[in-house]
This record gives C-alpha cells, sequence and structure tokens, in this order.
C-alpha cells in the first residue's frame, strides 16, 4: 500500500496545494489517535512516515520490567527478549504494529480524522491566502446568486466566499459567469474556518481603484486623505499632493478626463467628486461641498469640529443634495459638521 498512498499523497498535494509534509503530520497524528485507545489513552503509540523510504511504521513503545505494573505500558524481560534477544530490564523497547491489524472500525475512526485534518490544512490555506489579501481589490468570478437571498458566491483562486446582498451596489444587476472586482474587509480565524468578508460598497473599493488608475497615487506623490462613500450613487475622495508642482485633483481626474471615467465605468456610474485636501478646515470644508459653489466658512467650534459654510442661494439645493446627500458625504469626509446657510440668510423654496 505504501507506494500506492504516498503516490496519493502527491496528489492532494498537487490538486489541493497542501503541502505534503502537512499531510503526513496530520495522517500520522491521526493513526496515533485511534490506535491509543487500545491502550486507554496512553501516550505510547508512534507513527513515522518516511517520504523518501516510502514507508510508514507504527509501533508501541513499552517500558521492560521485572514485573507489569500497568499491562497498556509495561512488558517483561521475557516478553521483550522474544522480540529483541537483547532487550533488559529498565530499557524501552518498540513494538511494531502491522497497519492491517488495525481493523475495520479504528481504520475508519482513522480516515475520518484524516479527511478532518486535510479540511483543517484547505482552511488553513484558504486563510494564509486571503489573509496575504486583506485590505486588497481583487477580481473574483461570480459562480452563483442565490435568487431567495441575493447573496452571490464567488470563486476567489482555488477558494468560495459569499458576497452578501447588503455589501453588493444598490441596483447593480450581478451575471452569474461574470468577472467583478470586490474589495477584502477583513479575514478572520474562527472554529468553523476563515470568515472572509468582502464588499462592494466600501469605501476601501475607490480607494484601491484610484491607486491602480493614478500612478502618482501609487508611487506616493499624491496621497489620499479621506473617502466616504453611498455606493451606487455617490462618493467624495479627499487629495493632497506631496509635490507643489503637481495638482492632485487634476491627476486624478487625468487626461481628458480618462481616469476617473474608468473608475466610474468599473463603478457602474457612480458620480466621484475629487477634492483637494487641506489643513485649513474652512478651506477643506468648502471643498468638500462640490459641485456647489461656497460663500465662506465660519469654523464655529473648533474642538467640537463644527461650522457654518454660506453658499449662493441658486446653489443651497445643489451643496445640501437630493435628501442631503451632498452634506452628509462632505461631513464624512472631512469630520466636521456643517451647518448650510443660504447667503440671503433666507431658505424659501429650498430643498432640504
Amino acid at each position: 500500500m505504501s507506494k500506492e498512498f504516498f503516490e496519493a499523497v502527491k496528489m492532494l498535494e498537487a490538486e489541493k496545494g497542501i503541502p505534503a509534509e502537512y499531510i503526513y503530520e496530520k495522517i500520522s497524528a491521526a493513526i496515533i489517535v485511534a490506535l491509543k485507545r487500545d491502550y486507554n489513552g496512553k501516550d505510547i503509540v508512534h507513527c513515522d512516515i518516511d517520504e523518501e523510504k516510502q514507508k510508514i511504521k507504527v509501533y508501541v513503545t513499552k517500558n521492560i520490567v521485572e514485573e507489569i505494573e500497568d499491562p497498556d505500558t509495561d512488558l517483561t524481560v521475557e516478553e521483550a527478549q522474544e522480540i529483541r534477544k537483547s532487550a533488559k530490564a529498565g530499557k524501552t523497547i518498540d513494538i511494531p504494529i502491522k497497519t492491517k491489524d488495525l481493523g475495520r472500525i479504528v481504520a475508519q475512526k482513522a480516515k475520518h480524522v484524516i479527511r478532518q485534518g486535510l479540511r483543517e490544512a484547505e482552511r488553513g490555506q484558504m486563510f494564509e491566502e486571503f489573509k496575504s489579501k486583506n485590505q486588497e481589490l481583487i477580481t473574483a468570478k461570480i459562480e452563483r446568486i442565490d435568487p431567495l437571498t441575493g447573496n452571490a458566491t464567488l470563486e476567489i483562486g482555488k477558494n468560495q466566499t459569499i458576497l452578501p446582498k447588503s455589501e453588493q451596489v444598490p441596483g447593480e444587476e450581478l451575471v452569474e459567469g461574470a468577472n467583478i472586482k470586490v474589495f477584502i474587509v477583513d479575514v478572520k480565524e474562527t472554529g468553523k474556518g476563515p470568515k472572509v468578508m468582502i464588499s462592494r460598497t466600501h469605501p476601501g473599493l475607490v480607494r484601491r481603484l484610484f491607486e491602480q488608475e493614478v500612478p502618482e497615487i501609487y508611487d506616493g506623490t499624491i496621497e489620499i486623505k479621506s473617502v466616504s462613500r453611498e455606493a451606487g450613487s455617490r462618493t467624495k475622495i479627499a487629495v493632497f499632493s506631496k509635490d507643489s508642482d503637481v495638482d492632485p485633483v487634476g491627476a486624478c481626474i487625468g487626461p481628458r478626463g480618462q481616469r476617473v471615467s474608468n473608475i466610474v465605468e468599473v463603478l457602474g456610474g457612480e458620480k466621484i467628486d475629487i477634492v483637494k485636501y487641506s489643513e485649513n478646515p474652512a478651506e477643506f470644508v468648502s471643498a468638500s461641498l462640490a459641485p456647489s459653489e461656497v460663500c465662506s466658512v465660519e469654523v464655529i467650534d473648533e474642538e467640537a469640529k463644527t461650522c457654518k459654510a454660506t453658499v449662493p442661494d441658486d446653489q443651497l439645493s445643489l451643496a445640501i443634495g437630493n435628501k442631503g446627500q451632498n452634506v452628509r458625504l462632505a461631513v464624512k469626509l472631512t469630520g466636521w459638521n456643517i451647518d448650510i446657510k443660504p447667503e440671503s440668510g433666507f431658505f424659501e423654496g429650498t430643498e432640504q
């Protein structure tokens, strides 16, 4: 059986990507667990797997004694000498157990533990693969969409994970067999295996798209300071240039708007406001209210981060946005509470 066994392990290694050494370790442990029960759980069973010689050695180690105190762990000198003539009291002896003597029930239990061990190895491999991609943008294939829940099963490399309906962009129609970009929000190890949280709505997805599309962000010349997003509708992104000769907003928009257009296309038409970050709160808040014009921004309480932005009367609806979306995203982007007032002081006819 040895040759076939080692060939099977090599096949598992090739197909599952699980190291042979790991499989041997698990199988050895499984055989030991199964056999220890024949010795009332005593820690005397050993299993050595030699890949080079393609041999499996299973044995128990017993103490050679003049008088037996524990039949599970002890062997008389006379019994030991039947196995090895030079056996002496006070020494130990290894007694080989032929695998064919395990018996059907023990073999089944060992097989179960081996299968469990292989599942653990696969989960461990899956955890390491996803952990290396944590907080990254990846491309996944849509395997299946649950017609009841709307959850999508995605294939990522050799693994599968679920994109919940709640993490899908509202109004976006996913198609089985298509490739989509998803953001790995977090990877956690649990008792049931790795728990991978992926999203199409997370602001991190937009951040990574800009890093891919804009070389100046990738090389560190331009820094993304913050991102606020309402997936499927609008995103605001604040950028800062470490080089005074490089316009951060212009670089992100790209020649003829190509860079930002490419990102908008990936996001299914989601609107994107790119604003220039400033250490000056008034300047930053003013920029964050784009596409609205802003007359002035007055800092009310720097510690509480509250301010008042005054906008032209005809820009009030634009500054607030549909159902308050524009100002809501500006608040998230800047971290400041923004109170918007029209230049005239009157609110009649405005949409809030």
